[in-house]
């Protein structure tokens, strides 16, 4: 569960500087790496940052059985 743990918060790190792109310049670069924001594996990115939200709410939720990166 801790590599799930870190790989999960990495894609966050990614997905809020992508989100700091879009507020201060207004430029996605997924969409741009991808192929636009309707790109198939645009949305494919989009979708596993989302999930990886998820998984991290329900961790922090849970710390007891699922302890934090960074933590033994």
């Amino acid at each position: 569960m801790r590599h799930l743990n870190l790989v999960t918060l990495l894609l966050l790190i990614v997905g809020g500087l992508n989100w700091a792109l879009v507020g201060a310049f207004q430029f996605d670069l997924v969409a741009a790496l991808f192929g636009g924001q309707d790109a198939l594996l645009s949305r494919v990115v989009y979708v596993v940052v989302g999930l990886s939200a998820l998984w991290q709410l329900f961790t922090l939720a849970r710390p007891e059985r699922y302890p934090a990166v960074g933590r033994a």
